[in-house]
C-alpha cells in the first residue's frame, strides 16, 4: 500500500512529515511527499492553521481530495497537523468523509489507524524530502511567549525543548545520509532549553554541533529579541560553520504598537541587540518580518516602522498584513480597527522598499567571490545560495551551465550580475 503526506505550512510541519514517513517505511508502506502524480490509496495531508489564507488552502486541499475519494481514487484520508488541531470538532461535523483527525502531537495515532505501531527505535529518524545535502533541525516544539497576534501556543502548546543529546544523534543520523547544511528551527529558538535545563541553551547545542565534521554549514531560523542569549553572537563570529545569518522577526518599531503586541521590549533594546549583530558580525545577513495593520497601528506608527527599515537595511525581509486570529489575545482585546486594503497597501510599500534595498545590498556583491552551496540544477543554469541565504526563502545565486557541477557540492564563485532578488556568476577555476 501506497502513503502519500502532502505538507502545508511551515518546515516544522516538514519535519514532522518526515518522521512519519520513516515510520511508515519501515511498516512495509511505499511512501511518497507532495506527489500530485502518483496514486496512492492513503493520502495524509499535513495542515497549516496559523492565520487565514493558509488555514483556506489547508480547507481547499482537503476538499480537494474529499472529492477524489468520493470517485474511488483514494482509499483513506487523513487530516493531522495544526488546523485539525485547531478546528477538530469543526472539522469532523463539516468533512464527515474524512477518515481521521489528528493533532499536532498524534503521530502514534495516525499509525494506529493505519494498522501500525510507533517504532520507538526510529524516533530520531527521518524520510528526507529536502534534497539531501540540506535538512530542517526541529530543537523545540511550543512556544512560552503572549504575542497578540499569535495562535501558536493554543495550537502546539508550551516550550518543549529536544533533549541536546538527542539533536546530536539527529544531527549525526543526517549527516550520514549527505547532509552538510543544518537550519535550526522552533517556534523560538531563543527559549531553547529553558524547560530542561532551567536556562537558554541554544549555545550550548551549537556548541556540541560545530563538533560534526561533516558538517559544514549550520543556520539559526525564528530567534526572538527578547532575552536571546548573545553568546551566541560570539560563537557566529568565531565560528565558520555558523552561518552569518539570523532569521529575527522584529514584527514592528513603535513602543505603542510593540507593547500592544506584547512583544516584551521596546524599540530601543529591540535596537541595541540588532547593532550587536552588526557590530560583531559585520557581513552578518539579518533576515526578519513585520506586520502592517495592527490594531491600533496609526499612520505616525507605520512611518515609523517603513523609515526604520529605510535607514536599518536589513538583507532579508518579508511582511505581513495581520490577520485577525480567534483565540488569540488581540482577537479578545482589540478591534481589527485597520481596513485590510489599508494593511495590504502598507505590505506593498514596505515590499517595495525592501526590494530596493535587496537590490543595492546584491550590486555590491557583483566582482566579489563567494563559496556557494549548488542546491538544482534549473535550465540553463545551476542554482545555489552563499551562507547568506536560506532555501525557498532567500536569495539564490544562478551560475550558467557551462561546466558540470555537482548537485549538493560547494564551489568558489564570482558573482558577475545582480538582481532584486537573484545573483547571477561563474565558477572560478582552481
Amino acid at each position: 500500500m501506497t502513503v502519500n503526506i502532502l505538507t502545508l505550512g511551515c518546515s516544522k510541519n516538514l519535519v514532522d512529515s518526515e518522521h512519519l514517513l520513516a515510520q511508515f517505511r519501515a511498516s512495509g508502506y511505499k511512501v511518497l511527499h507532495n506527489d500530485y502524480e502518483k496514486k496512492a490509496e492513503v493520502v495524509i495531508i499535513n495542515t497549516c492553521g496559523f492565520i487565514l489564507d493558509a488555514k483556506e488552502e489547508s480547507v481547499d486541499s482537503i476538499l480537494s481530495y474529499v472529492e477524489e475519494k468520493r470517485r474511488g481514487h483514494i482509499q483513506k484520508l487523513f487530516v493531522m497537523g495544526c488546523l485539525s488541531e485547531r478546528y477538530r470538532e469543526e472539522l469532523i461535523k463539516e468533512m464527515p468523509e474524512v477518515d481521521g483527525f489528528f493533532g499536532v502531537w498524534d503521530i502514534p495515532a495516525i499509525l494506529e489507524a493505519m494498522g501500525s505501531k510507533l517504532d520507538q527505535r526510529l524516533l530520531l529518524e527521518r524520510e528526507l524530502t529536502t534534497p539531501s545535502h540540506y535538512a530542517y533541525l526541529k530543537i523545540s516544539e511550543g512556544c512560552n511567549r503572549t504575542c497578540a497576534f499569535c495562535a501558536i501556543p493554543g495550537i502546539r502548546g508550551l516550550q518543549q525543548s529536544i533533549d541536546i543529546g538527542d539533536l546530536i544523534k539527529e544531527s549525526k543520523n543526517l549527516v550520514k545520509k549527505g547532509v552538510k547544511e543544518l537550519i535550526l528551527i522552533a517556534q523560538d529558538l531563543t527559549n531553547y532549553g529553558i524547560d530542561l535545563y532551567g536556562k537558554r541553551a541554544l549555545p550550548e547545542l551549537l556548541k556540541e554541533l560545530v563538533k560534526i565534521e561533516e558538517l559544514v554549514w549550520i543556520r539559526l531560523h525564528y530567534a526572538y529579541p527578547t532575552g536571546f542569549p548573545e553568546e551566541v553572537i560570539e560563537l557566529m563570529a568565531s565560528e565558520d560553520k555558523i552561518c552569518n545569518y539570523m532569521d529575527i522577526p522584529i514584527q514592528h518599531v513603535n513602543d505603542g504598537v510593540l507593547s500592544a503586541m506584547g512583544r516584551g521590549h521596546d524599540r530601543a533594546r529591540l535596537e541595541k541587540l540588532l547593532q550587536k549583530f552588526r557590530n560583531q558580525v559585520p557581513d552578518v545577513a539579518l533576515r526578519t518580518t513585520v506586520l502592517t495593520g495592527f490594531p491600533g497601528e496609526s499612520e505616525e506608527a507605520f512611518t515609523e516602522l517603513i523609515d526604520f527599515i529605510r535607514e536599518f537595511r536589513f538583507e532579508r525581509l518579508g511582511v505581513f498584513p495581520y490577520s485577525h486570529e480567534e483565540d488569540t489575545p488581540a482577537y479578545k482585546n482589540f478591534q481589527d480597527d485597520v481596513p485590510d486594503q489599508l494593511k495590504s497597501d502598507r505590505a506593498a510599500s514596505i515590499m517595495e522598499l525592501q526590494q530596493e534595498i535587496s537590490l543595492q545590498l546584491n550590486e555590491h556583491k557583483v566582482g566579489r567571490t563567494f563559496k556557494v552551496l549548488i542546491d538544482r540544477r534549473e535550465d540553463d543554469f545551476y542554482v545555489g545560495r552563499t551562507q547568506y541565504d536560506s532555501p525557498e526563502v532567500d536569495n539564490e545565486v544562478l551560475i550558467e551551465n557551462k561546466h558540470q557541477l555537482i548537485t549538493g557540492e560547494f564551489y568558489q564563485v564570482k558573482i558577475t550580475g545582480a538582481g532584486e532578488f537573484d545573483l547571477y556568476g561563474v565558477v572560478e577555476e582552481a
